[in-house]
């Protein structure tokens, strides 16, 4: 037997691994004061300046003056941002967090450290991490595999130096692009958002790293497109379009964590909204992982929502609601929420229940093992000593991730429009215009380091190369003349005060002359990210329309006036109105921020080095003062005789070209020629199979998509929607046979009894069409489907995909 007086298993119980995981926490929670157990709830963001200077509004109207070891007696649940802060290196930064770890274990009668989190919606927000193209470009990819890959990367790094959540990904399905966080979506298409950001969730949970859903739930349809706007939405739109992303990643991505959204959904705030975090996230969905608040959304239940009276109503209500964790530091889940169980009003039973989430979640991560440690892997004490020479021993930008990042960032560009200008032969003489053609930042979104962070410490490099546009092209053309004028600034705002908004390199008249003196012109046009009004597009950037920001359209619309063949290029974070050039550019190449790498990327497709294969993730309108357009929408916000406005996009979701042309054939439905139409099951599945072939004379990637279209419903329906896709690469010459599955539930539907968060779906009898498209407005073969048998039932348990074949 052990001996009673030494063995720490039977002092510290949590700590031995032979006992259950249930035992262990349960001696942890029987053992903690109030106070203790409410600590474990909260996060405490460390980092953040005392100067005012920070990242988000309300970030110091938050602060609390908090006693720092009377906080950390009590212990620690997270630590906020170690990393994404301010500038560190690596190394250094990861040594100073392994002795704020230990003085956090040490500072706690139980031993136990924090989780720490950090961002990581294109790359680990860290000083000289890998900045990989924003989420926007992920859905170009149609590539779930490639977007995995750079999520375990990203995870790779995080957890190599003591992080262990991440904030990302973005779930939100795309409803009106003047959002400025836009760019941190996937897409307009839920089963896109889905599939890609599964994926995402996928390689950062491989890694090891708690992946957390955002913004849970309804965040991205905001009225006016105006960020934190209450949502007005019906509870089948709510229930079709934006949970299934969330769905999918809850049942098959292995998530760990969500985080609550600052939307109010029909006046219900979500932090407070306990039929979405409990009843349908856990209860229905049977997630079983912690719910994290988005930075201050507990507190601005009272601040902002007005729901709640004092700090202590919205503790209650957003513990309640289940809301587990308060971040990014306590406001309101602690002496708040402390005098809300002590006066009665609330009983402990619900802090012991998150409580309970949260001790589980660092059990599994491993910081309740006796042997648990808070230094990197290799490490030893000395390496974490206060002065170790430790700058520069970490590289969180190696080659193998830069060009994983290029890899990503050149299967996303979408090749709208080509008559024959592209490839480019290289010689000659070339007028690079535009305010996003020199500088490398304007390819990155604003959670990027440099963007998010960067931008206020000036005094310092950026930490990673950022191939601009010309430097590029300089590059990839080495026997062309670049003739370089910017023409206008992003906005206007840096100019020198003339009506055209004219960049200190020459204004839209300085362009025009070079591009009548050039061969071709490239005019690279967009956004620059940032955050809260500091940027064109991003969180708190949101747009009033979709034209170009400042003086670009005016600058557009000049040097296609020119005649000069010009190539225009998109560097944005949101769709936009393009003018004229539709129909009078050589050719439209679209860009969503596509990270560190995205100038190479770019002239690649320029030169014919690569060979286009992104698609949209999102349509562009045809004018900027167009009624928000999503493909995503029933046949009356098409085109119709009852209204005089045409909401028309100038390219549909999913468009996109390359340097090779396909042809399909050989449609059929199970083997046989799909002449006619097909009794199918409600229960049932259907096998549609075509043959796509490359008949071009190069190797290229058709993106082959599955659009599925109900005609008669019984509510109203869009006119079609994703079911499935595939990314297929061909030789020259080459063909492949694509075959899709399609359960019968690939048609379900809220129905007109589904009015509630969870509601049942039905499958009704009637007719189908499976159509395959190159895009939402290209559909190439349509197979006509019957289904037959009484209306069908299903809950959350139906099947998701189509199974996928290419052979």
């Amino acid at each position: 037997m052990p001996d009673q007086h030494t063995d720490p298993r039977l002092e510290r119980p949590w700590q031995d691994p032979a006992l259950a995981p249930g035992a262990r926490i349960a001696a942890l929670v029987e053992r903690m004061t109030l106070s203790e157990k409410a600590a474990q709830l909260v996060g405490l963001w460390v980092g953040a300046s005392a100067n005012g200077a920070g990242v988000a509004p309300h970030q110091h109207d938050m602060g609390e003056n908090i006693d720092l070891d009377e906080q950390l007696s009590r212990g620690l649940g997270q630590l906020t941002r170690a990393f994404g802060t301010a500038p560190v290196d690596a190394a250094e930064g990861a040594a100073s967090l392994a002795r704020a770890q230990r003085h956090i274990a040490d500072g706690n009668r139980f031993g136990i450290p924090a989780m720490v989190h950090e961002e990581c919606l294109a790359g680990f927000t860290a000083w000289g991490a890998t900045a990989y193209p924003v989420p926007l470009s992920w859905g170009a990819t149609f590539d779930p595999a490639l977007v995995q890959r750079m999520a375990f990367r990203i995870g790779e790094q995080m957890r190599a130096l003591g992080v262990h959540q991440g904030l990302a990904p973005v779930l939100d399905v795309t409803r009106d692009p003047r959002w400025g966080r836009t760019e941190e979506t996937i897409g307009e298409d839920p089963y896109l958002v889905g599939t890609i950001g599964t994926a995402y969730v996928r390689g950062l949970e491989s890694a090891g790293i708690v992946a957390t859903l955002k913004h849970f739930a309804g965040y991205s349809a905001s009225r006016g497109a105006r960020n934190l706007a209450g949502v007005a939405m019906g509870p089948r739109e709510f229930a079709d379009v934006i949970l299934p992303p969330f769905e999918m990643a809850v049942r098959e991505g292995g998530v760990r964590s969500v985080m609550h959204s600052y939307a109010e959904v029909d006046g219900v705030p979500a932090a407070a909204d306990e039929g979405l975090l409990t009843g349908l996230l856990r209860e229905t969905w049977d997630f079983d992982g912690t719910v994290v608040a988005d930075y201050f959304g507990i507190a601005f239940l009272k601040l902002l929502h007005g729901i709640a009276a004092t700090w202590g109503d919205a503790a209650r209500l957003a513990l309640r609601a289940g809301v587990d964790v308060e971040l990014p530091s306590p406001k309101t889940y602690a002496a708040p929420l402390v005098d809300e169980v002590e006066s009665g009003r609330l009983d402990e039973l619900w802090v012991d229940i998150a409580l309970e989430r949260v001790l589980r979640q660092k059990l599994e991560l491993g910081l309740l093992e006796p042997d648990w440690s808070p230094l990197p892997a290799g490490w030893d004490e000395a390496d974490a000593a206060v002065g170790a020479p430790v700058r520069g021993r970490v590289d969180l930008d190696p080659p193998a991730d830069r060009a994983l990042a290029r890899e990503l960032a050149e299967s996303a560009v979408v090749l709208l429009r080509n008559d024959g200008t592209l490839p480019l032969d290289g010689t000659g003489r070339i007028a690079v215009l535009g305010p996003s053609a020199d500088a490398g930042i304007l390819h990155l979104g604003c959670y990027s380091f440099p963007s998010h962070v960067g931008v206020h410490h000036p005094e310092l490099p950026l930490g990673i190369a950022l191939p601009s546009v010309l430097d590029a092209l300089a590059a990839e053309f080495p026997c062309a003349v670049l003739d370089r004028v910017a023409g206008c600034t992003i906005d206007g705002s840096e100019g020198d005060g003339s009506p055209d908004g004219a960049a200190p390199d020459g204004g839209i008249a300085d362009a025009v002359a070079a591009a009548r003196a050039a061969d071709v012109a490239i005019l690279v046009l967009g956004d620059r990210a940032g955050l809260f009004g500091e940027g064109t597009s991003g969180e708190g950037c949101d747009a009033e329309s979709l034209r170009l920001p400042g003086a670009q359209a005016e600058l557009l619309e000049a040097v296609l006036h020119t005649g000069t063949p010009t190539v225009l290029v998109l560097i944005a974070g949101r769709p936009y109105a393009l003018g004229s050039a539709p129909q009078r550019a050589g050719a439209i190449v679209q860009t969503f921020f596509p990270g560190e790498e995205g100038g190479p990327a770019i002239s690649g497709v320029l030169s014919g080095r690569v060979n286009p294969s992104g698609r949209l993730p999102v349509s562009i309108p045809r004018r900027p003062e167009a009624p928000p357009f999503t493909y995503l929408l029933p046949a009356l916000s098409y085109p119709s005789q009852v209204s005089n406005v045409d909401p028309t996009p100038a390219y549909l979701f999913g468009s996109g070209l390359g340097y090779s042309a396909f042809s399909w054939s050989e449609l059929t439905i199970d083997g046989s020629p799909a002449a006619e139409t097909v009794p199918v099951a409600t229960d049932g599945a259907v096998t549609v199979a075509a043959t796509v072939r490359n008949t071009g004379e190069r190797d290229g990637v058709e993106v082959v998509q599955l659009y599925l279209h109900d005609p008669v419903a019984s509510v109203v329906r869009p006119v079609q929607r994703l079911v499935s896709y595939a990314r297929v690469p061909l030789a020259a010459g080459a063909s492949a046979r694509v075959e899709f599955r399609v359960p019968a539930d690939a048609a379900s539907f809220t129905g007109v009894e589904g009015t509630g968060l969870g509601a049942e779906r039905i499958v009704e009898p009637g007719e189908l069409e499976l159509r395959l498209g190159a895009s939402a407005s290209e559909i190439r073969l349509t197979a006509r489907v019957h289904l037959t048998g009484p209306v069908r039932r299903l809950d959350h348990r139906r099947r998701l995909h189509c199974e996928v074949r290419v052979h």
